[in-house]
C-alpha cells in the first residue's frame, strides 16, 4: 500500500462563494465546499478518484513533490 502526500491549496472564492481546494501536481484536480473542512473532505475524495482513473487509463500518477498537506492510503 502506497501513501500519496500531495500539497493542497485551499482558498476562499468570492466568485463561487465557496472554499476551493486545488492540487497543483494533479492536473484539473480541484474541489469546493461551503466550509474549509468540507473542501478538505471533498478534495480527499477527488484525489482518490483522480488516481484511480489515471491507473485505470494506464496513465502515470505523479510522485508527490509538495509539502504533503493531504495524505491518502492507496
Amino acid at each position: 500500500m502506497s501513501k500519496y502526500r500531495y500539497e493542497v491549496i485551499i482558498y476562499w472564492s468570492d466568485e463561487d462563494q465557496a472554499f476551493i481546494a486545488e492540487v497543483p501536481e494533479l492536473a484539473g484536480c480541484a474541489a469546493d465546499g461551503q466550509t474549509y473542512q468540507e473542501a478538505v473532505a471533498n478534495i480527499e475524495t477527488i484525489i482518490q478518484d483522480w488516481i484511480e482513473t489515471a491507473v485505470e487509463l494506464g496513465r502515470p500518477v505523479p510522485e508527490p513533490k509538495g509539502r504533503g498537506s493531504c495524505m491518502l492510503d492507496q
